[in-house]
């Protein structure tokens, strides 16, 4: 084995910068550019919904948490559902989630190529936002290859930025509210309000991303409490924004064509508004590929090649910068390539792949928690000498599943085809993972020395 294939992440990430990963990774465009949608959807009503998804993001995080300061590795899901399930479904549930974020980063992508070509209103056509759209995605390459702590401290500044204008958006909006744009509150009934719910949980989708570092945080107890609070963190911001944003604007006025914040913040901000709200809407996208395609997808990757599930060079780790790079420069090539593919077909892109990406989400969700279940089950010991457990066990369990159940029926009840075409790709994984497996193509390493990647 190579010295860099010996080389393991190393703890340099802080309580904040794990907190700024978790809160930068919801998706952004989900925020600022499809909030309309779920407004349009449920009427005022949607506040409702979007807590409810946010809800039941907070209950997947405490539920999840045992297993974060209990096995903090790299591969999160992937590690735990191995330990408990099995290989196949270990290398599924990582692989799924891992995957997931590498559409997002085509998607969001594209979306940070649009929302740059704001700021440019004499450039036309639409190959500008390609252009756009690769040049932050290489950027963001760049700075997780160059180190860990240079992509989490860029991060940390961007999300506090991002934050702090949102909490001035609101606290400076609630005097402008005109209370009658509550009423009624669900235009569409309780249809229109369970339907946004979905809209609401993509808008929240990665948050957990930050339970793969593991492997490279200070101190493993900074997990739990941070997926806890990055949890509350953006509940709390988005719910009071959108309250702020549908009591300066009646929600029948709010369409899909663009993001309704800059609208709301011209009135909140005055004539620079816009400019304020594009650039926030500009970070939220940025964060979540920065550190949730980027990071995290590279780090699963990282761990299952270690694990003998993937080709031996995703584990490769640079001497001097220790990151995956490798990985890291597959993630930016599929990144940019669903970029242009979405310039040639943008429904495909953000209708049918990001239908797989929740699909996928919703797997790898499903599976760690029966896998936080088994952990206290058959590692009753192991988990009575954790230092933080969770509250009300098995309430958020419950809890997580309820959710997960909720946003499967509103996502999928209307798209079985869609359902169809992710039980192929879920099949035709699991026929070359058996292929790979059994050829034993890939190199692996043992449990003992898993343990310390």
């Amino acid at each position: 084995m190579s010295q860099g294939k010996k080389l393991e992440l190393s703890g340099k990430l802080g309580y904040w910068q794990i907190w700024a990963l978790g809160v930068g990774a919801v998706i952004g465009d989900g925020i600022f550019l499809l909030m309309g949608q779920g407004i349009a959807t449920a009427g005022p009503g949607a506040i409702f919904s979007y807590m409810v998804a946010g809800l039941s993001q907070l209950f997947l995080m405490v539920a999840l948490g045992e297993l974060a300061v209990g096995m903090p590795s790299a591969g999160a899901m992937s590690d735990w559902v191995e330990r408990f399930m099995g290989k196949w479904w270990g290398f599924l549930s990582g692989f799924a989630f891992a995957v997931g974020w590498v559409i997002a980063g085509g998607s969001v992508g594209l979306a940070l190529g649009q929302i740059t070509m704001w700021f440019f209103p004499q450039l036309e056509g639409d190959y500008w936002a390609v252009l756009f759209s690769v040049l932050f995605i290489s950027v963001f390459a760049l700075l997780n290859i160059l180190g860990t702590e240079i992509a989490a401290k860029t991060q940390l500044v961007l999300v506090i930025i991002m934050t702090g204008v949102m909490a001035l958006f609101s606290l400076i909006g609630l005097k402008d509210i005109n209370p009658s744009h509550f009423t009624p509150l669900l235009p569409n009934g309780m249809e229109g309000f369970w339907a946004a719910v979905p809209l609401g949980t993509y808008a929240y989708l990665g948050a957990v991303t930050l339970a793969t570092a593991g492997a490279e945080c200070k101190d493993p107890r900074d997990l739990p409490k941070a997926l806890v609070w990055s949890s509350i963190t953006f509940i709390v911001l988005y719910t009071m924004a959108q309250i702020v944003l549908q009591g300066l604007i009646p929600w029948s006025e709010i369409t899909m064509d663009a993001s309704p914040f800059t609208q709301a913040s011209e009135i909140v901000f005055g004539f620079a508004g816009a400019f304020i709200m594009n650039m926030v809407a500009w970070i939220a996208a940025a964060t979540c590929i920065l550190m949730g395609t980027f990071y995290s997808a590279s780090r699963i990757f990282f761990f299952q090649a270690r694990r003998g599930f993937l080709p031996a060079f995703f584990g490769y780790l640079h001497p001097k910068t220790g990151t995956p790079v490798y990985g890291i420069l597959v993630i930016w090539a599929c990144s940019v390539a669903l970029v242009v593919l979405g310039l040639y077909n943008p429904d495909l892109l953000y209708v049918e792949l990001s239908m797989q990406l929740t699909l996928a989400w919703l797997v790898s969700w499903t599976l760690a928690l029966i896998a936080a279940i088994l952990y206290r089950k058959r590692a009753v010991k192991e988990v009575g000498k954790l230092p933080w457990k969770q509250p009300l066990y098995p309430m958020f369990p419950i809890l997580g599943f309820i959710g997960i159940g909720i946003v499967f029926y509103g996502t999928f009840i209307g798209a079985p085809m869609t359902l169809l075409r992710g039980l192929i790709w879920m099949v035709l994984l699991y026929v070359l993972f058996r292929m790979f497996g059994k050829s034993g193509s890939f190199q692996s390493v043992s449990r003992s020395d898993e343990k310390s990647l």
